[in-house]
């Protein structure tokens, strides 16, 4: 009998969540996200082979949490993803335009490449690996408790933090023992706009618990409508535009919500019908995902405005940029405006355009509304950064920069304290994650010495037997070693060629017993691919 958990990712980091959980014969997967900015601890590999994987589940559609799926795919995952439907409409469009992004910035790489005579790369993955593990995708609602196998029952309950987004019960069965264990995923911040608040779970034997403002606090009595608003005013006083690097997803509809507060209220004077572009493919598509799932996802005042026929994210001077010409006209229009664009943390996207023509100027803001990781351009320009480099080229920061405090989609140290004091029967262990090393730890003790919890912030590849409640292992933290880019490039290639291996080892592995005349054309043809490459 087994009935392990193993942390594979967001072990002292922020991004990249992945948590690897046996019930017998069942393999699962909680998250299988992208890591993002600056990662400091080297990832442990997964245990077995993507095609043993039979399930994965998602707490919702952030890249970080998701955005590793067509790459799973690529090497052999077939199995089932469960989620909530508006995180299945989601992430249809978010992997495929990480797929997007993934080519064009290998062959952006590879113009360079050819050019200096250096190798090429490869994308990460592609389209088809996207569009591909798409298929395998399941929706189900929230609070429905479904039963997938004699090992396994679950229910999504809503935590708050974007469209769809959950924390996961699952009842985890093995001879006679039963374990329940919760996942957090990303637990939301109070009051925001749009969708509700955090739902919250009673009991548990088992917390694996987010921790990304595990040691601070959101700035209290902020009124966003009116930050936002002196923003406007200020920077169309001063004939400068208004960048906004947003989420696609999440952030951009909630920026959304507020100005048309702003619009509808007259917030902003002298500038009557001001202009606000949202120059993202990507927000465009997920702006119709949340008007879809309004009934199931929204807080009461927004459904509120619904039933009055009022659409909560739209409002006249809207304008949505879809082609790259349009994104482009956008700074050729010197009329003073509003822009919003992805990605949120400034590394990757239409944004770093508006940034190249804005950041430089005077008259300008640069409002962050959201938490900017450790190494990501976004962050450089929070902290005061000077000069910045965009697509090569030295920018010098001359705009004004704001931040909006408050608006993040995580719950603060209160927020997470609220949400694991709700448990009326104690959980006999908290795992944190999903915090850098400071967080983590400090959200760790806090729990151990306050609450009188035991709790404990894991390194990648710690395993926990759940039927036993011990550590089999407590891994080491083992750094990121500085590699040369042609490093990397030739150890993912040949990475993904030995996970070939395996996957092959696994298929002839499925076909024994089979037919002689079926297994002597399997043999020659390996022979054959064998022969071709043999060095």
């Amino acid at each position: 009998m087994q009935m392990r958990l193993t942390f594979i990712g967001a072990d002292h980091e922020v991004t990249g969540s992945c948590h690897f959980l046996e019930v017998g014969e069942t393999k699962v997967l909680i998250d299988c996200g992208m890591e993002q900015g600056n990662n400091v601890y080297q990832n442990a590999e997964l245990p077995v082979s993507y095609r043993e994987i039979d399930y994965v589940f998602l707490t919702h559609a952030h890249i970080d949490h998701a955005g590793m799926l067509p790459w799973i795919y690529a090497r052999g995952f077939r199995g089932r993803v469960i989620a909530t439907y508006a995180t299945v409409d989601l992430c249809n469009i978010m992997l495929k335009d990480s797929a997007h992004i993934q080519e064009m910035e290998a062959e952006w790489k590879n113009r360079k490449a050819r050019r200096a005579g250096r190798t090429e790369v490869e994308a990460l993955y592609t389209m088809e690996d996207a569009e591909d593990v798409l298929k395998h995708f399941e929706g189900v609602a929230y609070g429905q408790e479904f039963k997938l196998n004699d090992n396994l029952t679950l229910r999504f309950t809503d935590v708050g933090h974007l469209l769809g987004s959950a924390s996961i019960e699952i009842w985890a069965c093995e001879g006679s023992h039963t374990k329940k264990i919760v996942f957090s995923g990303d637990i939301g911040n109070k009051n925001k706009p749009l969708i509700r608040d955090p739902q919250y779970i009673d009991e548990a034997d088992y917390v694996v618990m987010e921790s990304t403002y595990g040691n601070r606090y959101h700035k209290k009595g902020v009124n966003h409508v009116e930050s936002l608003a002196r923003i406007i005013q200020e920077t169309l006083d001063r004939s400068g535009n208004v960048v906004i690097p947003a989420f696609a997803v999440g952030r951009t509809q909630e920026l959304l919500y507020l100005i048309r507060h702003i619009k509808d209220e007259k917030l902003v004077k002298g500038h009557d019908g001001f202009d606000v572009y949202v120059d993202s493919p990507l927000a465009v598509e997920a702006t119709h995902v949340f008007k879809e799932n309004m009934l199931e996802c929204y807080d009461d005042e927004t459904k509120t405005l619904v039933e009055k026929g009022i659409n909560p994210i739209d409002f006249p001077g809207l304008k949505l940029s879809i082609t790259s010409e349009e994104s482009k006209n956008i700074n050729f229009d010197m009329t003073p405006k509003v822009i919003i664009s992805a990605a949120g943390m400034c590394d990757a996207g239409r944004i770093r355009h508006h940034l190249k023509h804005n950041l430089w100027r005077p008259e300008c803001s640069i409002v962050f509304a959201g938490y900017q990781a450790e190494g990501t351009l976004g962050r450089l320009i929070q902290d005061g950064a000077q000069t910045v480099k965009i697509f090569g080229e030295e920018i010098d920061v001359r705009a004004h920069i704001e931040n909006i405090e408050g608006i993040s989609g995580h719950a603060d140290r209160d927020g997470l304290l609220t949400w694991i004091s709700s448990f009326e029967k104690r959980p006999d262990y908290v795992f944190v994650v999903h915090g850098d090393e400071e967080s983590c730890t400090a959200f760790a003790d806090m729990l151990d010495t306050q609450l009188k919890l035991k709790a404990r912030a894991p390194f990648s590849g710690s395993q926990f037997d759940l039927i036993r409640g011990c550590w089999i292992k407590e891994a080491e933290p083992v750094l990121i070693e500085k590699e040369t880019e042609a490093r990397r490039r030739a150890t993912g290639v040949y990475t993904r060629l030995v996970d070939a291996g395996k996957l092959l080892m696994d298929v002839i592995n499925r076909n024994q017993g089979g037919a002689n005349k079926d297994l002597t054309h399997f043999t020659e043809q390996i022979l054959a691919l064998c022969d071709k490459w043999a060095r």
